[in-house]
């Protein structure tokens, strides 16, 4: 490096290379501000993965009728779709829910309201449309009953749905990243019609549970723990079956939680509602859908999935994106997996569950729709989302004498 620095100071420069040398002086620099760029970009994007965040709004709210009982909102492929919703405003009303559509065009999409909104409601312009439909427990009208859950990072609330006959059947409900155990509301009917008891449980981080000592998702690496230590209540209360049902991130956690769990001996099985069974195929989706270059999106995965990158992400320690990976482990399953996806999930996609259900066919069913988006497949086609649990249940002997 250092003899031709030295010649060139002997030799007069050539009349061409003074602008050669300024616009290689120019490309280094725009290569390191562009190295630069793309290492934040990707930092951004892990801390993004493991910070938990809340709900924001993700769609324009055009209009209300309250005389028609109606609500205009910005056409998106989730505002169009069929079935039946929610939407979470700000005003004089926090929580609507939505039913059919009436009335559609390329730019809107307007559908029947459920909630009564009177004719002075004021609402914010924009909202957050959901898959949960129902928000409390209350809506459900089945009794049920406040419970704690003592995990290792403190006592976890959580809703109680005791089947109507005294039964050792048990369904533990996790919900997803970014939510609280409301999304999971909508499938205690089913399990109660099925007798079984249902535990929609909270965990670390999710806004209802305590906070861990960073505050970050472990992308179900940490959260499983949580959950065992339900099944561990649920014992307690006499339970010798458990299903364990997880909704996206929940999926993942609930797949952790089968392959670590000391409670193995009473999980029965697994129901698994648009999950995540591997986080890198969700990461690369995702890139691809920021239209990132594939070097961000392999820095990003090394910043996740190294100790040097926890200290960047204040993660406390690395994600092991390895054992996260059900594919992968697909070996270590030992209990029936029910996996329900839509192939046009828009957000985590379905790849990792058809490579999973391919993997482990003597263990795996796969159900898939279209259409119906991430974790709105219930909202998409209830009866049919409904039927295929239950068929699956009752085929191996979990439900009660009905």
């Amino acid at each position: 490096m250092n003899a031709p620095r030295r010649a060139a100071r002997r030799r007069a420069p050539h009349p061409a290379a003074a602008p050669l040398r300024v616009a290689i002086a120019a490309l280094t620099t725009a290569l390191g501000l562009s190295a630069t760029a793309l290492g934040a970009v990707s930092l951004r994007m892990a801390r993004t993965v493991v910070t938990p965040a809340g709900r924001v709004p993700d769609v324009e709210l055009v209009g209300l009728d309250a005389a028609a009982q109606t609500v205009t909102l910005q056409r998106t492929p989730d505002t169009a779709l069929p079935g039946r919703y929610g939407l979470f405003t700000t005003g004089s009303t926090s929580y609507l829910r939505l039913g059919s559509v009436v009335k559609e065009d390329e730019a809107s999409v307007t559908r029947k309201l459920l909630t009564h909104v009177p004719a002075d409601a004021q609402l914010a312009p924009a909202a957050a449309f959901s898959g949960w439909y129902y928000d409390e427990p209350d809506d459900l009208q089945i009794p049920y009953r406040n419970a704690l859950i003592g995990t290792p990072v403190g006592p976890c609330p959580a809703w109680e749905f005791p089947a109507a006959v005294d039964t050792d059947v048990w369904v533990i409900q996790v919900h997803g990243r970014g939510t609280t155990r409301s999304e999971t509301l909508r499938a205690v009917p089913v399990f109660h019609e099925l007798g079984i008891t249902s535990l929609l449980v909270s965990y670390r981080n999710d806004g209802d549970a305590p906070r861990s000592r960073t505050g970050t998702y472990g992308l179900g690496a940490t959260e499983w723990r949580d959950v065992d230590a339900a099944i561990g209540y649920a014992r307690r209360q006499g339970a010798r079956r458990i299903l364990l049902m997880g909704w996206s991130m929940g999926g993942a956690i609930c797949l952790q939680t089968e392959f670590s769990s000391p409670h193995r001996d009473v999980i029965a099985g697994l129901i698994l509602e648009s999950p995540v069974v591997d986080w890198r195929t969700v990461l690369r989706y995702q890139g691809q859908l920021m239209r990132l270059p594939s070097p961000v999106l392999a820095l990003a995965q090394q910043i996740l999935g190294s100790d040097w990158g926890a200290m960047l992400t204040r993660s406390g320690s690395a994600i092991p994106l390895d054992r996260l990976d059900a594919v992968a482990r697909a070996t270590e399953l030992r209990h029936p997996v029910l996996i329900l996806h839509s192939d046009d999930d828009g957000f985590v996609p379905s790849d990792a569950s058809h490579a999973l259900a391919e993997a482990r066919p003597d263990l795996v069913t796969m159900e898939t729709f279209t259409v119906a988006r991430h974790t709105k497949l219930w909202n998409y086609d209830e009866a049919r989302w409904s039927r295929v649990i239950r068929d699956w249940v009752r085929s191996h002997g979990f439900a009660a004498e009905e």
